[in-house]
């Protein structure tokens, strides 16, 4: 069985106030912090969650105010989204933290709303979504400062895993439903650029979301209106219609048939493809028939369309929608194939709740998976002396 949750009693100590340019945690009044403990105790955490959160707010209340001249570069984690990334230790408090620093020419009243817009970040807090240290702007960049997760991102670990095994999709599913159900249920707000590069990962077993746009003056900055990684961005996203927390649906789905299949799967791999990915031949789980990537036969008196051609050439996303199931179906592997056929057409693509009640789910709930130990051996990285086993 899963553990039993319970409310967070966590008690942190409000200090100093910060600059207007900074929203680090001196930033917010006793009031908000009172707020911030009302909400984090109605968080559905378990005991080592709760320490842990607890453990980072208590860290993160002794920082104090950000500055460029307290940091002590160590080496560039990754770049991306407009910004470069970079390992760092804050002198004054000896943390590690991730430091994104994003290159703006931009007035100081821009900036400042920027500053502002990002102390959303303070209230994000959850076992599912990266800890936030603060922001500030300094020589002509936006820092924001992060919580370092020393197993990178799940791009990363792909490239050294190769594929990832289905026990480990089935945590790392979990997860990301729960971070995504924690943004829209708890803070109205949708992530809109999900895909493995923003999936963060550490030695203690620990699942993150990141990157999360909650700035729209900072997106309106970076002339980039049409948020998100095009490669990730689901069908409607991409001919520009409406669009919603569904689309965040669709990008986890081929975030994790490229973690199963263990590249980008457009273009979609072919049987003989699939067959030496997973060392056995690949069977339609419907008809137990080996799956040989053809398309349905053409409906009497419908014409080809060229234009649809052309669609899908200019939207990828457009072309895979009706293959993202197909491209794991394997017999050991049913129950998650159904789960990802389920993110298919955006009017019948399933919701977060349906997804999180689905089979593959819940038996992952319940399976007992050394999630950080895979890691750590993956990732050449030390495991702690107490392993970490995530029945959740």
């Amino acid at each position: 069985m899963a553990p039993k949750r319970r409310p967070v009693p966590l008690n942190i100590k409000p200090i100093g106030e910060g600059q207007a340019t900074s929203t680090t945690m001196d930033a917010a009044s006793e009031a908000n912090l009172e707020a911030l403990q009302k909400k984090l105790g109605e968080l559905d955490l378990d005991e080592q969650q709760r320490k842990r959160l607890e453990a980072f707010l208590t860290q993160k209340a002794q920082v104090g105010e950000l500055k460029d001249d307290d940091f002590h570069p160590i080496c560039e984690l990754g770049a991306g989204n407009g910004g470069v990334v970079n390992k760092v230790r804050h002198k004054p408090s000896s943390l590690v933290m991730a430091r994104k620093l994003i290159h703006l020419e931009i007035k100081p009243a821009i900036r400042n709303q920027i500053i502002r817009e990002l102390q959303v970040l303070h209230e994000c807090n959850s076992p599912y979504i990266v800890g936030f240290y603060g922001a500030f702007y300094s020589d002509g960049e936006i820092s924001i400062c992060m919580e370092h997760m020393d197993g990178g991102s799940l791009d990363q670990v792909l490239k050294e895993a190769r594929r990832i095994p289905e026990e480990i999709l089935g945590k790392v599913s979990i997860a990301v439903l729960r971070g995504l159900a924690y943004l829209r249920e708890k803070h109205q707000i949708m992530h809109r650029d999900v895909k493995p590069s923003n999936i963060l990962v550490n030695s203690r077993g620990e699942i993150k979301l990141c990157d999360f746009g909650v700035s729209g003056q900072l997106i309106d900055s970076m002339a980039n209106s049409f948020v998100g990684t095009r490669s990730y961005m689901s069908p409607e996203r991409l001919q520009g219609t409406h669009y919603s927390v569904q689309s965040d649906v669709w990008s986890m789905g081929l975030s994790l048939v490229e973690l199963a299949i263990g590249r980008y799967p457009i273009p979609p791999p072919d049987a003989k493809e699939l067959e030496a990915i997973f060392g056995r031949p690949v069977l339609d789980g419907a008809e137990g028939e080996p799956h040989t990537n053809t398309q349905r036969p053409r409906p009497p008196g419908r014409p080809v369309s060229g234009r649809k051609c052309r669609s899908m050439r200019k939207h990828p996303a457009v072309y895979v929608k009706q293959k993202l199931s197909a491209l794991i179906l394997r017999p050991a592997n049913i129950e998650i194939s159904h789960w990802i056929n389920l993110f298919d057409n955006p009017a019948e693509r399933a919701d977060l709740k349906m997804l999180m009640s689905h089979t593959f789910i819940k038996r992952s709930e319940v399976e007992e998976v050394d999630f950080a130990g895979w890691l750590c051996k993956t990732m050449g990285l030390n495991q702690p002396s107490t392993p970490t086993r995530s029945s959740d």
